[in-house]
């Protein structure tokens, strides 16, 4: 089996892989083609000893915030394989080049969204609880008001503030992937009239406070309001949100409004009918460390922490290793380690993902001294990701 790096003549070849993969439909069979070859993006393909390609993998590029700075952040894609070729190890192979590639393409952290854990597991990922969905009926929030500005996005409007109030409030959240303009308005492209898809700026005293996107999604007997991208400036943003959205009690049966994980709608709501609110945890998003020294040479610590770790991972042999940490100094050493962990634990860790109590209980981390700066370092922290890839 060969796995490579795709040409462009070839991509368009990876393309009906995940056609037949994803169920999906291609209208225009020239135009895809013609589009495919003008990708940038990483692609990797697996090939059959007779030169057929078997599968594929897309590995996007992304600045991703992480505890306050930027890292290089890897977002798997397309992950398919033909049905006559699977069960024979092509995506086992393309992870096996990718990830080390990765690490000397100075990725930090990978991220996909699984469509199973088990899955992606074998290849170093874990699972990320990233954001709660809440469903409740507008009238929920009939005490709220909002008496600010509403501006309705429309295609050729500007992006610039958009992109600016969602930098400013993604660069308190690991994992929230840092925008430019281009993403923000692939974000907000969208004909209300036609695709139902509304986005909307909030000013308070003439500023920005808040912005949203939502989607109206028919259902029977009510249509639902589907909030799909959202960012907010403060205790005044948020309440400018659930303000706005208490105007739709006459146009929607039921509201679908994300959180960050760490913001429990429950605990800041103030309504008669906050028990008719109900709530899902979204799991659908998994990270992996691709380079544990730099990673834990960026995350917080408390001033003066030290301690000693050890990292296993099977497919990036740089990410073996035990290291005394210090700060921002993370140098190999053969000390006693006080943790030993693998690589799926540590993303989870570091990212803040779970405590250290909370990781105990999994039997791949080990706790053999100086606990009480192993609890000071790993805490849980605010988590948001709001793009796909």
């Amino acid at each position: 089996m060969d796995v490579r790096l795709l040409r462009a003549a070839e991509r368009f070849e990876a393309k009906l892989i995940s056609t037949v993969a994803f169920h999906s439909r291609l209208e225009d069979m020239e135009k895809a083609r013609a589009d495919s070859e003008k990708e940038t993006v990483e692609d990797w393909g697996a090939f059959a000893d007779d030169g057929t390609m078997m599968a594929r993998i897309i590995n996007n590029r992304y600045e991703t915030y992480f505890d306050g700075s930027l890292i290089a952040n890897g977002g798997i894609g397309a992950v398919s394989t033909l049905p006559e070729y699977r069960n024979e190890g092509a995506i086992r192979a393309i992870f096996e080049r990718l990830l080390p590639h990765a690490y000397r393409n100075g990725e930090v952290i990978s991220t996909l969204y699984p469509f199973n854990h088990a899955f992606y597991r074998k290849f170093g990922y874990d699972t990320a609880c990233w954001k709660s969905v809440y469903e409740f009926e507008p009238d929920v929030l009939r005490g709220y008001r909002f008496s600010g500005r509403v501006l309705l996005w429309r295609p050729g409007d500007p992006v610039e503030e958009y992109t600016t109030l969602y930098n400013r409030f993604a660069a308190g959240y690991n994992l929230a992937v840092r925008r430019d303009d281009r993403m923000l308005e692939k974000r907000l492209t969208g004909d209300c009239y036609k695709d139902r898809k509304f986005c909307y700026m909030l000013y308070e005293n003439g500023k920005p406070a808040a912005y949203l996107i939502f989607q109206d999604v028919r259902h029977d007997p009510a249509a639902i309001l589907s909030v799909r991208d959202l960012a907010w400036d403060g205790r005044a943003g948020l309440r400018a949100i659930l303000g706005f959205l208490a105007r739709f009690t006459a146009d929607y049966g039921k509201i679908e409004l994300f959180l960050p994980r760490d913001l429990e709608l429950y605990s800041i709501i103030r309504s008669p009918r906050a028990y008719d609110i109900g709530k899902e945890t979204r799991q659908d998003y998994m990270i992996r460390v691709i380079n544990a020294r730099k990673l834990l040479a960026i995350m917080k610590k408390p001033d003066g922490c030290r301690f000693v770790i050890r990292v296993s991972d099977e497919f990036i042999p740089e990410n073996n290793g035990v290291w005394e940490v210090c700060g921002a100094s993370v140098l190999s050493t053969d000390k006693a380690p006080d943790l030993a962990v693998s690589e799926r634990a540590l993303g989870q860790m570091a990212a803040g993902l779970v405590s250290l109590e909370e990781a105990k209980y999994r039997d791949d981390v080990e706790v053999s001294g100086n606990e009480d700066v192993l609890k000071a370092v790993f805490v849980r922290k605010p988590i948001l990701v709001e793009d796909y890839f």
